[in-house]
């Protein structure tokens, strides 16, 4: 049976996944809007302290990797650790993550699509299924695909869109001749409580500095490969993300305008320049947004690949192209739900689906992190490695994604918001519930994960 292909990435093509997954230039472009409505001033605030938990996450991400290399990555961390049916709700939880941010970015892109368009002087836009077939289709037949060139186009995509928006920021503190903004450093207008509320889709800027892990079959040395690549994705996409948010807020505030209002930040900030400037500025956003979409459904793809070989879902999902050696039909199922989701709510605002498709990932993500910030330790115990700092570690991650749980409910959030925690939790009930039929109806199943079955066929 074919397999995935062995050793062929190197760390900088491993660190490609993970920061094409963040996709650091949709944050300023698009994502600031929503933690801007929330925190307001203190937006650069709230993401030190998503940077500072990610970091945390990460560590304990980074000690299961570097012991479980497996393309099932947090589905196998957890199962090995708490047990299979904690695991496969793990990977359940995981699945709707990927899925989700590969959604919520298909909209960002078609927005930045629009955006570079009409400062071209496009008038006439066609329909946003349009945007939706095409990005979709790209990304399948990338991915599809040698993963090396997935990842070489994603590092490449996002190195210049960063530098696009770097560029961008540099201009905007040179027009402010480099003065402090004292309503930022001050803290001025914000809350306890909207730094909590805005911590959920801060954490969602962030998800996929991890999915490094999920190539772990695939990445040469990985043991030390994969903790590094997710290590320092957190490290610079955060420092990015303080650095633009207090820029892109400070040059807002110059302008007289709302940054949580406006639906085009970068649009708007360049308002009265060149065109031409605003459409090489969106289109770095596009690619970037292109790139990211590519990485989650990388991620998604290996993810469902895995749960595939150990039969928690159908066994095709374990296949892999004879030629490409690539998850071909988990990545089909990716690309083709992302589609159909996308089309179905393609007639309301993009600007509100994104928002909601985003919020509804990052509860996906934070459950595994939770989850991983538990079972680092645990496992570490199992094996005699446990020291008292890893504790601590563990316990801080675990702590910080409860943290930002709870902001997400309490104060109770404005209509739908406060339903989309409850949603998906009834998402995870019904994964739950699966995981406790397969326990009885086919035990053999969760007896596979102690066989290795991805280690075990790989050595064939």
């Amino acid at each position: 049976m074919p397999e995935l292909r062995k050793d062929s990435l190197s760390f900088i093509e491993t660190l490609g996944q993970s920061i094409a997954n963040v996709s650091p230039t949709f944050t300023p472009a698009l994502a600031v809007v929503v933690v801007a409505g929330i925190a307001g001033n203190a937006s650069w605030l709230v993401y030190i302290i998503a940077t500072l938990a990610l970091l945390v996450v990460g560590l304990n991400v980074g000690k299961l990797a570097k012991r479980i290399p497996a393309a099932g990555s947090f589905f196998l961390y957890v199962s090995r650790t708490m047990g299979p049916t904690m695991g496969m709700v793990s990977g359940w939880s995981m699945l709707a993550a990927y899925l989700f941010t590969a959604i919520a970015i298909i909209v960002a892109t078609s927005i930045f699509i629009k955006i570079m368009l009409a400062a071209l002087g496009v008038t006439v836009m066609p329909p946003n299924i349009v945007f939706y077939a095409a990005v979709s289709l790209l990304v399948f037949l990338f991915a599809a695909r040698d993963i090396r060139l997935s990842a070489r186009i994603g590092l490449t995509l996002e190195a210049i869109s960063v530098t696009i928006i770097m560029m961008l920021c540099i201009g905007i503190l040179v027009h402010c001749h480099f003065k402090p903004d004292m309503a930022q450093l001050t803290l001025k207008g914000a809350t306890f409580a909207s730094v909590g509320q805005s911590i959920v889709f801060a954490i969602f800027c962030y998800v996929g500095f991890e999915s490094a892990a999920t190539l772990a079959k695939e990445t040469r040395d990985p043991g030390k490969t994969i903790p590094k690549a997710i290590q320092w994705t957190a490290l610079l996409v955060g420092l990015l993300f303080v650095f633009t948010t207090y820029v892109i807020t400070l040059g807002f505030g110059e302008t007289g305008a709302t940054l949580g209002k406006s639906e085009a930040p970068l649009a708007d900030l360049l308002t009265g320049q060149s065109r031409y400037l605003t459409a090489i500025v969106y289109f770095g956003a596009v690619i970037s947004g292109f790139a990211c979409v590519l990485a989650s459904i990388n991620a998604f793809g290996r993810l469902l690949f895995s749960l595939g070989r150990y039969q928690f879902v159908h066994s095709s999902m374990g296949l892999v192209h004879k030629t490409h050696h690539t998850p071909y039909v988990a990545l089909t199922v990716g690309t083709g739900i992302a589609f159909i989701v996308t089309v179905a709510t393609s007639g309301l605002a993009e600007t509100t689906t994104f928002a909601w498709w985003g919020t509804i990932a990052s509860y996906g993500f934070i459950i595994v992190y939770l989850l991983c910030s538990i079972a680092a330790p645990i496992y570490l115990a199992k094996t005699k490695e446990l020291k008292v700092m890893d504790v601590i570690v563990g316990l801080i991650g675990a702590g910080l994604m409860v943290y930002a749980l709870y902001g997400s409910l309490y104060p109770v959030p404005a209509y739908p918001y406060n339903l989309f925690p409850y949603m998906f939790l009834a998402y995870m009930i019904i994964g739950g519930f699966w995981a406790l039929i397969l326990k009885v109806r086919s035990p053999q199943t969760l007896l596979g994960i102690k066989h290795d079955m991805e280690g075990a066929e790989a050595g064939k």
